[in-house]
């Protein structure tokens, strides 16, 4: 410690001796020429006493007398005035002098406020820089202490690692183990189910035939009575065997008559095809390929699926119809649980209306949304709906009080579809930026994103477990997720860009509105198509134009850029063309609990169709 003070009274000694002769060599040439004047005028004085004396010698000189003393007095007097005016100038000079000392002095007293100011602040910057030289030792130690962390944690990392190898290595090989256990117990179930469905088929085949021709004629003769006699209610109420046409008829049951002594052929009928898996339809198709009924009554069974013998009726009367968006709509949806029904379109807003009170105002309206809404969804309690927007986000709102409750951006593409997966909890979308997100409402993040490389159009889950997501893209192919782990099942091609997907209530069929105008059926146990609907009117509107599958999962319906809507069966059959638009229809969807219809197109309306 007392070295450093010693060079720092040396340090001090040093800069001192430096301002004093900064200090005065600022002030030398003042100083010489003040000490010049001060000489002069020393030397002046002198000059002026000694004239003064000899100007009392002339004085005197005179008073006794004499001319040439005249001059030399004339001459001392000028010369007198002269040194007079010299001496008037020097004075003035001192005093300037003596200004300029006074407020170099000032200026001095104020260079020496400042250096001791500074000295202070050296002071203080010292005594920091001794703190800091303290805290960066103590930082240099906890630095090297990090250091033997980091390499202790690296070494447990490295081990967790090995370990984390090792027990991925032995789960894919269980994994392994349970997939071909799986494939064994899925070949001997196959083969038990070709064994019995063998054995079953042979009885069938042994007892159908004489129960067909027992029945042919019979039936024969009905189907040519509803033929002839469609529209006739009077001769319907009054006849025995027109009874059977209720529309909730079942076909075993039209073709019956009254109760009597073929009972046990019917009984023994629709056991038969219960046993084999034969639907109506399919039952019917079996008597054609055999020849039991004549090929001039196909018109009748056309009659009756038309009309909705053969099955539920379909919706072809209008309800109601409403504006329902100041621009296009685009999306609709019924609530599982209430006659409502929530529209998006182009002005940015959800909008709900309460069908079961036939009101063409809406009862909430949802907003949010910057951009046009795509695609509309409820959860499954109905209390939740879940829309997807041109701004790149999807939002979440409470039907009860319709408030938003979240909003889920991350996308950097406009966001075409989302559903609920293991709801209320998790929610997935799918986007124009080529991925599909997964969402966690809890924390309001996304916790998973899927990777496609194509644009997405539409999606669907399998279950509410959501175990399976299903999604359509611009690149033909309809990709099958299982979030369960990080493997992606088949992608099916389609022949042309997908534009909207829905599962059947039973998530067995999946239908698939292709941009080629065609509607393609897909069975999701065997991942193929099993059939295509089409028409020559028939052309999808736009590439966001929405299908749907009925309650029953028996019937699908489309929008048409004619502005038409049609209905086939499952079976390939066009049952029903309405004409309720003028403009193409955007999207449909069928009621979960009624049999109603609600689209929606270009033209802003919404319509509703009932059974007639």
């Amino acid at each position: 410690m007392s070295t450093e003070e010693h060079v720092w009274r040396a340090h001090v000694v040093r800069r001192l001796r430096e301002r004093n002769r900064k200090e005065c060599d600022n002030f030398k040439e003042i100083i010489e020429q003040n000490n010049r004047l001060i000489d002069h005028v020393a030397q002046l004085k002198a000059d002026n006493l000694k004239i003064s004396v000899e100007n009392e010698q002339l004085r005197s000189a005179v008073s006794t007398g004499g001319t040439g003393s005249n001059v030399a007095i004339a001459t001392l007097e000028k010369k007198l005035l002269s040194q007079q005016e010299e001496l008037t100038e020097l004075h003035k000079r001192k005093g300037e002098n003596s200004q300029m000392i006074v407020d170099l002095n000032q200026k001095v007293e104020q260079q020496r406020i400042i250096i001791s100011e500074k000295e202070h602040s050296l002071v203080e910057q010292q005594t920091n820089n001794n703190r800091l030289r303290a805290e960066v030792q103590l930082l240099h130690s906890s630095l090297e202490e990090l250091k033997k962390l980091n390499n202790t944690m690296l070494d447990e990392h490295t081990a967790l690692q090995l370990a984390f190898s090792s027990l991925e290595e032995k789960l894919r090989g269980v994994q392994d183990e349970n997939r071909r256990l799986l494939e064994r117990l899925m070949q001997y179930k196959s083969k038990d189910a070709d064994k019995l469905n063998e054995e079953n088929e042979s009885i069938i085949r042994k007892r159908l035939p004489s129960i067909f021709r027992k029945r042919s004629a019979k039936l024969k003769r009905d189907l040519e009575d509803a033929v002839r006699e469609p529209s006739s209610s009077s001769n319907a109420a009054s006849s025995p065997g027109a009874a059977s046409l209720q529309r909730n008829s079942s076909p075993a049951q039209f073709v019956g008559g009254l109760i009597g002594d073929e009972d046990f052929d019917e009984a023994a009928i629709n056991g038969a095809m219960e046993a084999i898996g034969l639907d109506d339809n399919e039952y019917i198709s079996a008597r054609f390929t055999a020849g039991e009924i004549a090929e001039n009554s196909r018109a009748s069974i056309d009659t009756l699926k038309a009309t909705g013998y053969l099955g539920q009726a379909n919706p072809t009367k209008i309800l109601m119809k409403f504006e329902a968006h100041e621009n296009e709509s685009h999306a609709v949806r019924w609530s599982p649980v209430e006659r409502m029904v929530a529209t998006g379109g182009a002005d940015r807003k959800v909008k709900l209306w309460d069908i079961g009170k036939n009101s063409t105002e809406p009862r909430a309206v949802l907003s949010g949304s910057s951009a046009g809404i795509n695609s509309v969804d409820f959860d499954s309690t109905g209390a939740y709906i879940l829309g997807t927007s041109n701004d790149y986000g999807a939002r979440v709102w409470t039907v009860m009080d319709n408030r938003l409750r979240h909003t889920l951006t991350g996308h950097s593409g406009k966001v075409m579809a989302a559903k609920y997966v293991q709801e209320p909890i998790k929610v997935v979308t799918g986007s124009h930026d080529r991925t599909l997100k997964i969402w966690d409402l809890r924390s309001i993040a996304c916790i998973e994103t899927k990777f496609a490389g194509s644009s997405c159009n539409d999606l669907v889950t399998t279950d509410s477990l959501g175990s399976t997501i299903i999604s359509g893209h611009y690149d033909k192919k309809i990709r099958f997720w299982d979030i369960r782990t990080e493997k992606q099942a088949d992608d099916v091609l389609m022949p042309a860009k997908i534009t909207s997907l829905d599962l059947s209530k039973d998530c067995n069929y999946l239908i698939c509105s292709v941009r080629d105008d065609t509607i393609k059926l897909l069975d999701l146990r065997k991942n193929q198509v099993i059939s295509t609907f089409t028409n020559e009117h028939f052309k999808i509107s736009c590439d966001f134009a929405r299908a749907s599958f009925n309650s029953s999962g028996l019937k699908i319906a489309c929008g048409s850029a004619d502005g038409a809507i049609y209905i086939w069966n499952v079976n390939g059959f066009l049952e029903a063309t309405l004409k309720g638009h003028s403009t193409a229809v955007n999207a449909v969807s069928w009621s979960p609990n009624n049999n109603l219809l609600a689209s929606v197109g270009k033209n802003k309306r919404c319509t509703i169709y009932s059974e007639s």
